[in-house]
């Protein structure tokens, strides 16, 4: 069972994944917003990351092996099994995977800091290093992926404004540059290696990539709480320990579920065989827009705050920029078409006289 290949549209993967994606920061958001019963208090990001990066490390190993996508990936024989195994460019990219893999869940978390705003901060920093990776390895920019990035960077930079400054408490910071830097890493190796459009290829990059970004994500993290280092042990403590018989474990199993299948769409729309200022604009764009809808139900059904204008109008042009990745390219294609078909000689009529 393959779940993809060559004769799904990149679109219908892309919504899927936001629509994957809504949920998975519905909940999380909630998670971070309402009173958990033992603590008195909402859950921190810290102490909703373990447990739920533990069961997404679970199921996304189910889903390899279920699939059959193991396959497909580089393996070692242990006792008589076949063990996925990362190259040496996976295992490199497998370490900014599991800064990506912890940061995201721990950015919506922040008290005071709308959804759409951190993730347009985000996201930004990734649309500076899309085409800048498509220069390091000589990859023709379209026209309508430059104009993408920068409809992208006008609705950055009208939220940024309407704001009047970042205001972004310190561990914000540090996930923006922490998930910049896995971003950086995880699109110089895909189009090193894998970014052919082969279903395979995007198979075998998947599973090794997870098969140690995931548990590394979850060292990561014990580590940063055995360090003792700020305040934040004794929350991930509650993470480890103390959140599986909480009553917020259900909702972190649903933030679990939902996060391994935005991942493996995910993991699709970036190995797309098109250069990465085509494939991480629509990535990007379409999860800021599912940020926004999510902002929206918070606010209506949980009364939680509304977007701003500004992060509205940064969204009706984000979907500007999803359309124009949609359509230009069948523009495009069909063009080419009509350059192509070959001219049908004039019709030369016999007169008789």
């Amino acid at each position: 069972m393959t779940l993809y290949n060559r004769n799904v549209p990149l679109e219908s993967i892309v919504g899927l994944y936001f629509l994957a994606y809504i949920p998975n920061i519905l909940i999380t958001k909630l998670l971070a917003s309402q009173i958990e019963p033992s603590l008195g208090r909402p859950l921190t990001g810290l102490e909703i990351l373990p447990s739920s990066l533990i069961l997404n490390m679970v199921l996304t190993y189910l889903f390899i092996w279920l699939t059959g996508w193991h396959r497909d990936a580089n393996a070692i024989e242990l006792a008589g099994r076949r063990i996925p195994v990362p190259t040496r460019y996976t295992f490199m990219s497998a370490f900014g995977t599991a800064l990506v893999l912890f940061t995201v869940p721990l950015s919506y978390t922040f008290q005071d800091v709308s959804i759409p705003f951190i993730q347009l901060i985000m996201r930004g920093d990734i649309l500076i290093i899309a085409p800048l990776v498509d220069t390091l390895f000589g990859r023709r920019v379209r026209w309508w992926s430059w104009t993408a990035l920068v409809l992208v960077f006008i609705a950055l930079a009208i939220t940024v404004s309407a704001r009047g400054r970042l205001g972004l408490p310190p561990l914000a910071i540090a996930t923006v540059l922490l998930y910049t830097l896995g971003y950086f890493i995880r699109l110089t190796i895909m189009t090193k290696v894998s970014k052919s459009g082969d279903p395979a290829s995007v198979r075998k990059y998947f599973v090794e990539e997870k098969v140690l970004a995931l548990p590394l994500s979850i060292v990561m993290l014990a580590l940063l709480g055995l360090s003792d280092i700020g305040t934040h042990s004794g929350e991930l403590a509650w993470g480890f320990v103390d959140a599986w018989q909480s009553p917020a474990f259900w909702p972190i199993a649903g933030i679990s579920v939902t996060l391994t299948i935005v991942s493996v769409f995910a993991a699709i729309i970036l190995l797309d065989a098109r250069e990465n200022s085509y494939c991480v604009p629509l990535e990007r764009a379409s999860s800021l827009l599912a940020g926004l809808i999510a902002a929206y139900i918070l606010a209506i059904v949980w009364d939680l705050k509304l977007p701003t204008s500004a992060e509205i109008t940064g969204a009706i042009i984000l979907i500007g920029a999803i359309l124009l990745l949609t359509l230009a390219p069948r523009w495009d294609a069909k063009k080419q078409l009509r350059r192509m078909a070959p001219r049908r000689p004039a019709r030369s009529e016999n007169r008789t006289h």
